[in-house]
Order: C-alpha cells, then structure tokens, then sequence
C-alpha cells in the first residue's frame, strides 16, 4: 500500500477496473431490482456543479443498494434536441449535429472521471433517429385514438426570428434573442390530450408517498381542479352568429357584483364588433403584441376598451357593459370573464382605470359590506345587496344562485380544470420532426410507421431565421399512394423526449417496438428519481402523463413512473446560484485535477443535506480532501503494523467497549441516514466522528482488532460516496473480492449494550450532578444514586424532597422545597 494518499493514480486504476470488467452493467436477474435514475443533461459541453451534486446524490444511493444486495439499473443519457444548439451552431458556424456529439463526448469522459456507476451500454441520445423514430410512432398512435388534434392556438411570434417563442423567452414585450417586440399570432398548432387524464393524473398525486409534498402540491395547484358554474350573459341582437356570452365562475356568489364583462382580444366577439371599429381594431392589435403568459398579464398594466355592446345579467336581466380587455386569454375557459371589481383583484385594478363602478355584495367577517374602497375583498363570507340571497352563506349561495340559473336555462354547475392540452409544437429545427402529413385538402394524416422515421437532415447551414426544413422544399416532399404529399415542418417540444426516456433506458437497444414489455416491466417503475425542483410541474407531470400513455398502449403495466423521488437543492456562490452571466461557476474538472473525484462527491454530499441549497466553499473542499488523507494515513498505519489480531470481544477494556460500540451505532445510523432519511452529509459526520474516536485507542492487541473492525465498516460505509479511494483500501485490509459487490456492514447488536450509563442528576430542573450507574440499574437504584452524589446533597440541605421523577436512561429530576 503506498504510504501517500495519491488520487490522481488510483482514480485511473480503480477506473480502468470497473471498464475492464463491465462492473455497472445491469442484466435482469432473480434478485430484487432497483432502478436509481439521475435527470439526464443537456449536452452544453461542459459538467458544471449542479450536475456533480445532482448525479452524486444518485451514484450514492445506487451503490448502497447494490450492496444491500440488489439488482441496481443506472443508466445515462443526453437530453440532445433544443433551441440552445441552434444558437450555438449559428454563434459556431457548426451544425447543430455535430455540436452536440462533441460536447456528448467531451462531457460523457467527465462523467466517467467522477466514477459514476452508469451502465453506458444504455447510453442514449434523443436526436438519435434510432429514439426518435419511437415517439413518432407513438404520437400516430395517438392520433388514431383521437388523443391528438390540431388547432388554432395562440403564442408568442418573434416577426424577426420568424418562431413561436416560449413565455420564459419574452423579455419585456421583446423577443429574448432578436430584441423584436412579440406578437401574439394564432397558428396551427398539435396538441396531446392530457386533459383526458387529468382526474386520473390528480388523483394520483395520492399515492405517491415518496415525492416531497411540496412537489404534489406544485402539481395540484397546476391541475386545479375547481367546482364552479357556467352560466351566461344574454344578447339582445346576435354578433359573430352568438346570442349569449358564455363564462366560467367559481364564485357564483359574487355575482350579483358584476358591473362588466370583459372578452379577450381574440373573442369571435371582440373580432366580429372590431370589423366595423378602427379604434377597436387597433386595440386588438396592440393586445396582440404582448406575451401570453399568466404571470406576465398578472403584471401588466390593464388595458381595455369598451365594445358599446350590451349584454344582459342572468339574474337580474340588468344591461351590463362589455368591454376587450387584455387580462383575459382566449386559451383559458371561454375567453370571457365576468368581472365583479369588489372581490377580484384584477377586475379592480381595471375597474379603478377606467372608473368603472365597485358594487360590494360580500360581508367582512364582522358581518358588515366589505370596504372595497383600497382593494378588492376575496374572501367568502355572507352576502349582502344580492336581493333574495342576502345573508346566505358562501355554499348556501352558490348551490341557490346555481340552481336559479339553472332553472331559466342560462347556467349549471360543472367542474373544470386549470390543465390545459399539451401543445407539443415547435416552430424550430433541431427537434423530432412530427410525423404528419398535409394534404391538399387542409387535412393531416399521419406518417405510416413502415415509413418512420421521418428524418431531421443533419448537415445543414443555420442562417438565424429560417428553419432548415421549412426552408428546404425537397425536404418536404411526400409521397404517399403516389399521391404528392407536404410533411409537417414542426418539431416536438422537446418535453416530448424527456417524458419517455426512462423507460427506454430499460431496453435502448430493442428494434421490434417502442418498448421491450418485458424489460420495462421488470425495471419500471424508476425507484428513485433524483433532479431539480425547477422540474416539479411540467417535465414530471409530462412523464407521469406519457407513463399512463404508455400503459393504456399495453407497453407497460405500471400506473407511475417514478416510486421515489428527491429534489436536490441548488449550488450557491456568494448567495447566488452559480451561472456563467454571474461570473461565479466552479469548474469541477479543475477541483478534480487538484484533488480528485473522491474529494468533489465527498464535499458535495457534506455540505448540506441533498435538499437543500450547497453554499460553495473552498475551505469547504480543501477539508474534505485532509478527511481522505487522514483516513488514508489511519489505514496506512494499521496495515504496516501487520495483520490484526482475532477479536475477543470478552477481553475488551472499557474503552475498546466504547469505541466498538461507537462503530456499530454509526453503521445503524449511517444504514439510516442513506435509506430512509437521505440525509448523506449527517452520514459523513458520523463517520468523521467515528474515526476521531478511533483515532484515540492504543496499539494494543484488542485496541488493533477493535481498530481492525471499524475501518472495515468504514471503507464499507464510504464505499457509495468515494468509491475510488474504497477500492484501493478494501484489499488492504483483507477485504475479499471487489468492494462494489461487498454486503453492507451489519450490527452487532451486542456491541450496542452498555455495562453502565451516564445520568443527569437535577434538583428543581436545573442540572447539579452527572452519573454513572449500571446500565440495568432499575428506577429504586437510579433514585437512590442520584440523592448520593455530593453536589445533589448541597442543593437539597434544609429543603424537603417532594418527588423524585426517573427518566430511565437519561435523567433523575428531584423536586424539593
């Protein structure tokens, strides 16, 4: 064993060991399975410490279950298609392609640098057309199930860069890349339709024990299911061939406070009364020049214009004013919304602009009409100047508002959800082509699957504009039947290959189908996902959507794709997340030059609970690092004394006692902290505990096969964070065999028992004495030592005890006065 601790060699050895003998790869067998699963990377070119933490955080858990015995799956792979390789490639003059190979390449080596168990024979790409071709198979069969449709919808269009922009993407009003203000312009769009599972996807949510609550309710709140009515506000005259305005409410108690209706930009309404009004139009137009994203029209300043046009309450058959407003969305309910100023926040702030009348019929909690003067009142409470229903309860009212409405046939109550269908259009290149067809007739038809898949080109020029393949006319030509076809020139969100990959991770090399049922259904569902909760709604929701997709398809038999899944929090710099517009990244291949992989996992699991955000510090690293060398050193000594005695544990003094039972609580805690709590930096603290006390025992015969026995577990319970250094001390303790297929150290229970205990010994709660007594001393013996301890006696002179409580184990508290 060398007497230094040099990680750069034994990195590369213990490295070219797991290569040389496929030691991660994972063949379905009898044993219990675990599949541990990292969100998978983009391939940006370079590993930053997000990614380190995160796949850290799985190559832990991975391990330790492996020596628990199990059957563990973990595979990596490269989220590849998206809109940041076409702007590295036109910033590069590179195509896309070729760009995301080289980066794959450069960071599939840092991966391997940092000693993750992947199975690299799943490796797999989602540009590849070998992944690809099976979601366009997928997405036909979608189609002939009528879960897919085409739409008008509307988005963001940068006129500059000729695309449909993401919300996140619009800066301001501004196309985030060509600085063009933003247009809201209805195209056609493919959608899938998640709304059809929306109940199920909910009700789901349930079962899922092992997610973090906050991530189930992000996906509830995201679904919002609400019980709430449809109801109606009548036209006089008919426009745009509709005699009523339809509108969705959850509070139809507040409807006896509607003072206008408000209709969005792209209303058949709004756009029938704007032919006929310059004015109206041109507001249109200015609507449509803004972002469509909830929270940026949340922030917006409230823009409106009165139509003119009339409508007539339900109820009271009053006329009430309806107005374009910019705050109502087209894409949400029925694109118009009754506007009650007094108890919404939006309609007040409108009605505020334009002075348009407040009509309080909510009661405050005193039971007076609410002040609505300085800001809208929303919550429930008794309802006031609502003619028969004044005083009514909030349930009261709506279920006597409801069935009024009901009965004159202009509403009903009917439950709704937030969940809106998925529109998987993108109006880029570098994606999955959808495999569709158009005809001349302005129909679609999907591609047949003995023709998938349906190519992307990959040598192509990025001019910055056009897409390669809506420019190239060859590459749209079809020909089906011998009839001349146009096949669709949109790509799939990318969402679309991240929901599935998981499960084609469990058969990446099948040829026959989508997927091999019988692989998936022996590995799926992933027992443990581990990623960022930046990912909480969309991609987990997507992949649970897909999952149920899946099943219904016959290819797998499970309802969820994820049992277990952890956050990880992220990594701070100065109190700031670490990015590259910040200047304040880590390069963790420079950490791994200068100290080593084991040095980076082992800082990363230490610093803070998984979580939870890692603040970085260098001093931090750099005493990681003296943790190794001090272990490495520990174990150095003991080997170069030679071999250790045999263990017998009924010659051991007091302190051998309590150095052995310190292991072996150590190895219950730390068996604890990466099974049921995660909780890896009190697991390494533990350990570090361990070792000090260890670090205290003389070199006698007992002391050495005490010492024999720890470092043993230790190496064990390191094994999971820094394999490589582990790899190297196993054999030099006589370990046999490999240590990535050594059973996790059990305890000895024995070694848990204690000869004697300490007590605190208090008078009137305040501590005055600590004892030792024999650890089945019972409560007659602990009271009995606790009034002989000198100190007690002090405090208990002249005073009359009243009680005595014991508290086996821990304390004698003795109440005098």
């Amino acid at each position: 064993m060398e007497q230094q601790y040099k990680p750069d060699i034994l990195e590369r050895e213990a490295q070219a060991h797991w290569l040389a003998n496929n030691s991660f790869a994972a063949i379905k067998d009898e044993r219990e399975k675990y599949y541990c699963l990292a969100m998978f990377p983009y391939p940006s070119g370079k590993l930053h410490m997000g990614h380190v933490r995160n796949y850290t955080i799985a190559d832990v858990i991975a391990r330790y279950q492996r020596m628990l015995g199990k059957n563990v799956l973990q595979p990596m792979g490269w989220d590849a298609f998206g809109l940041p390789a076409e702007n590295a490639a036109i910033a590069n003059n590179v195509a896309p392609a070729s760009w995301t190979v080289q980066n794959i390449d450069h960071m599939r080596s840092q991966l391997r640098q940092l000693g993750f168990a992947y199975d690299w024979d799943r490796e797999i790409a989602t540009c590849k057309p070998e992944y690809y071709r099976w979601e366009q198979w997928f997405f036909t069969r979608l189609y002939e199930k009528g879960l897919v449709y085409k739409k008008m919808a509307t988005v963001n269009w940068d006129p500059v860069d000729q695309t449909v922009l993401a919300n996140e993407q619009v800066i301001e009003g501004r196309g985030w890349r060509s600085g063009a203000l933003i247009e809201r312009r209805e195209i056609p769009q493919w959608f899938i339709r998640i709304t059809a599972y929306a109940e199920e996807l909910l009700a789901g949510l349930d079962n899922l024990d092992g997610w973090p609550e906050a991530v189930r309710t992000m996906q509830r709140n995201w679904i919002g299911k609400s019980r709430g009515v449809e109801l109606a506000f009548g036209l006089d005259s008919p426009v745009a061939d509709l005699d009523r305005i339809e509108v969705y409410t959850t509070r139809p108690d507040t409807l006896y406070g509607v003072t206008y209706v408000s209709l969005a930009a792209e209303h058949p309404i709004s756009l029938a009364l704007a032919a006929d009004n310059p004015a109206l139009a041109s507001f249109i137009g200015e609507c449509k020049r803004s972002s469509v994203a909830e929270a940026d029209m949340a922030q917006a300043e409230k823009l409106g214009m009165d139509t003119g046009l009339r409508a007539r309450h339900p109820l009271t058959g009053e006329e009430v004013p309806v107005w374009v407003a910019n705050y109502v969305l087209m894409d949400y309910g029925s694109g118009a919304v009754m506007a009650v100023p007094a108890h919404d926040e939006r309609d007040w702030e409108f009605a505020q602009k334009y002075q348009l009348p407040v009509k309080t019929v909510i009661c405050d909690t005193e039971g007076q009409p609410a002040d609505t003067s300085a800001a809208a009142y929303t919550e429930h409470g008794a309802l006031t100047a609502s003619g028969e229903f004044d005083g009514s309860s909030f349930d009261a009212a709506f279920e006597g508002i409801a069935a009024r409405l009901e009965a004159s046939g202009m509403g009903k109550i009917t439950t709704q959800f937030r969940l809106r269908d998925w529109g998987v259009s993108r109006q880029r290149y570098w994606g999955t082509p959808i495999p569709m067809l158009n005809l001349d007739d302005g129909s679609d038809i999907p591609i047949p699957s003995d023709r998938l898949p349906s190519l992307l080109p990959e040598d192509v020029v990025m001019d910055g504009v056009a897409s390669p393949i809506k420019a190239d006319p060859e590459w749209r030509k079809f020909t089906l039947d011998g009839a001349d076809c146009v096949r669709e020139t949109d790509t799939f969100d990318t969402f679309v290959q991240s929901s599935w990959y998981y499960a084609r991770f469990t058969c990446p090399d099948y040829t026959d189908g989508m997927l091999d049922s019988d692989e998936a259904n022996y590995w799926l569902p992933v027992d443990q996902y581990v990623g960022g909760i930046e990912h909480a709604i969309l991609h987990l929701l997507y992949a649970r959507f897909f999952h149920k997709l899946m099943r219904d398809e016959g290819l797998v038999n499970s309802d969820e794709p994820f049992t277990r899944l952890l956050t990880q929090g992220m990594v701070l710099k100065d109190g700031a997340k670490m990015s590259k517009s910040k200047g304040n990244t880590v390069d963790p291949q420079a950490l791994i030059d200068q100290y080593g992989a084991d040095t980076v996992r082992l800082f990363s699991m230490f610093a803070a609970p998984p979580e939870q955000s890692l603040e970085w510090a260098d001093s931090g690293v750099e005493g990681a690092h003296r943790f190794l060398k001090r272990l490495w050193k520990l174990v150095n000594g003991h080997v170069a004394a030679g071999p250790a005695p045999a263990l017998d544990t009924s010659a051991l003094t007091e302190q051998q006692k309590n150095a052995r039972r310190k292991a072996h609580e150590t190895i219950a805690k730390v068996s604890d902290d990466y099974g049921r709590r995660q909780t890896f930096n009190t697991a390494i603290a533990a350990v570090m505990e361990l070792c000090n006390e260890l670090g205290k025992l003389d070199d006698s015969d007992q002391s050495r096969a005490v010492l024999d026995e720890a470092l043993r577990a230790i190496v064990l319970m390191l094994n999971p964070i820094t394999p490589h250094i582990c790899h190297e001390l196993w054999p030099a303790l006589g370990g046999t065999g490999d240590v990535l297929n050594a059973p996790w150290p059990s305890v000895d229970e024995d070694a848990l028992t204690r000869d004697s205990i300490e007590m605190v010994v208090q008078v009137n709660g305040k501590v005055r004495a600590k004892m030792n007594i024999a650890a089945n001393a019972d409560k007659d013996a602990a009271e009995a030592a606790a009034l002989a301890q000198d100190n007690v006696q002090r405090f208990l002179e002249g005073v009359t005890v009243r009680k005595v409580i014991v508290v086996p184990g821990k304390l004698v508290n003795i109440v005098a006065n």
